[in-house]
């Protein structure tokens, strides 16, 4: 089985634990932030890693982290966070595999897609969205791509 593909459905399933046991941070100007979103960042360049080690077959991990996401979350959230999950790892994906260009720009342009849409989808079926919860918790997603991006670039 696929290390990545794993180290992907483990941190999918740790994210989802988190979302339902800690609580989210008020933020000063309105909104909130979910501790969990600095995590959820990573969760994307997991899975762009896991699609770089065993292709498409990434679908049956992304299966199998909606499944987690809606049996792990809280049941209040559990619809929002699969539904959330399902569309912005679909557009991780999609961006993924159609941009062409070398690894660590993927990652970047894939993330900066897939997690504001992951974010708006989530706040807006939970009945809290605000454009600047949106972009707090976009920026916070954004960090662990970010990391990866600037790690891979200083490598070459």
């Amino acid at each position: 089985m696929s290390k990545m593909g794993i180290v992907y459905l483990v941190s999918v399933v740790v994210a989802n634990i988190g979302f339902t046991h800690l609580p989210m941070i008020p933020l000063p100007y309105g909104g909130v932030l979910a501790p969990m979103s600095f995590l959820v960042g990573l969760v994307f360049v997991f899975r762009d890693y896991a699609q770089r080690e065993v292709g498409h077959k990434v679908l049956g991990f992304m299966g199998g982290g909606v499944l987690a996401s809606y049996i792990l979350a809280d049941p209040f959230v559990a619809l929002a966070s699969a539904v959330a999950f399902a569309i912005s790892e679909l557009v991780d994906w999609l961006i993924y595999t159609v941009y062409r260009k070398p690894l660590r720009d993927r990652i970047l342009v894939s993330s900066a897609v897939s997690t504001p849409v992951d974010s708006a989808v989530f706040m807006l079926m939970l009945g809290f969205f605000s454009w600047y919860g949106l972009v707090v918790m976009v920026a916070s997603k954004m960090v662990g791509a970010l990391v990866v991006y600037y790690s891979l670039k200083r490598r070459g």
